[in-house]
């Protein structure tokens, strides 16, 4: 089959490789319908040497699924799948408390396992981590329903974790996917004032339509100036951090209210980040974020994605072919796209 994989920066490839097969009784193999390229993975296109290649690409995906092992009752070949970007087996205490990414038996897609930016793939954990979709869903859905892999998941985590309450103020910052996502959960959850810190127009536009009620393009000082005028010099209560560099992070700092919380789902890029008396213990504000785990927020945004409720597949402005996956990559680097969808 084909399948995707990083060589080192800026060298990406789609290759013939062979098929996964049943390895654990706990898998499933899956024929990927729809594929996409994250934010995240820019991080190894922008840096990843050539020693650490090559590695296959890809954690988000729909599916149908192509054969089962003995202990996956749960699902049949034929159906129709989504799979968060963590596998976990959602039995374990962490996966109870909605910990998924967090469980023993889990792991993540791509690295050891296999890419999802391919025509197939192996899925460990499959009866806890699949996610079974209506067969009947009509087509037009399937790129919003591919944003329950990550990027809507991982927008709904940091308002979920910033406890985003109705009246809120909150600031999200970054203009990519996760943070338009982002927007569009704190509008859920009811936030009244939220400011969404990015510069390139059609984004924050779309971020507009998703529920920002204020733009702030300015960066760094700037922009911490402009968020705390927009608020009467105090900040927002949350602010959800989805970019994962340490201007980001300070601009968060700088943009909370005494009191407030910052949660980050931005890939932390840095070691190290402001968390003393001046910047988090004064103030009293709470840190929090972490990688999503995607599998305990698929059942409850589910529904919303299916009566068209909400449309977060509008963060996909490109399409592109398994094979034309590296001009995807070129094209989100160079900010031509914001996301880009993948096809068989």
């Amino acid at each position: 089959m084909r399948a995707t994989f990083m060589y080192e920066a800026g060298d990406v490839r789609v290759q013939d490789i062979s098929d996964p097969v049943i390895e654990q009784p706990t898998d499933a193999i899956v024929r990927v319908v729809r594929s996409c390229v994250c934010g995240s993975d820019l991080h190894p296109y922008h840096t990843m040497s050539a020693a650490d290649g090559p590695v296959p690409m890809g954690h988000e995906f729909l599916g149908t699924v192509e054969e089962v092992g003995s202990e996956v009752s749960a699902l049949r070949r034929g159906d129709l799948v989504v799979a968060p970007f963590a596998f976990a087996d959602n039995t374990c205490e962490f996966c109870r408390a909605g910990l998924h990414t967090s469980c023993p038996n889990g792991g993540f897609f791509a690295a050891g396992i296999g890419g999802a930016q391919a025509e197939a793939v192996r899925v460990p954990q499959a009866q806890g981590t699949l996610v079974k979709l209506p067969g009947d869903v009509d087509e037009k859905l399937l790129p919003s329903l591919l944003t329950l892999a990550d990027v809507y998941g991982t927008g709904y985590h940091a308002a979920h974790q910033a406890r985003v309450k109705p009246g809120d103020s909150v600031t999200v910052i970054g203009d990519g996917a996760v943070g338009l996502l982002a927007v569009l959960s704190a509008k859920q959850l009811g936030a009244e004032r939220i400011i969404l810190m990015g510069r390139h127009k059609s984004r924050t536009d779309l971020g507009r339509y998703f529920g920002a009620t204020d733009v702030v393009a300015e960066r760094g000082e700037q922009g911490i100036a402009k968020v705390r005028d927009l608020t009467g010099g105090r900040g927002t209560r949350a602010v959800l951090e989805a970019v994962g560099h340490l201007p980001a992070y300070e601009m968060a700092v700088g943009t909370v209210r005494p009191g407030g919380v910052i949660s980050r789902v931005g890939v932390p890029q840095y070691d190290d980040a402001p968390v003393g008396f001046g910047s988090l213990f004064g103030p009293n504000v709470t840190l929090t974020g972490g990688p999503a785990p995607v599998r305990a927020y698929i059942e409850q945004l589910l529904p919303d994605v299916l009566n068209g409720t909400v449309d977060p597949g509008r963060v996909f402005d490109r399409t592109v072919t398994l094979e034309q996956t590296p001009e995807g990559y070129r094209a989100m680097d160079q900010r031509e796209a914001l996301k880009v969808l993948v096809t068989p």
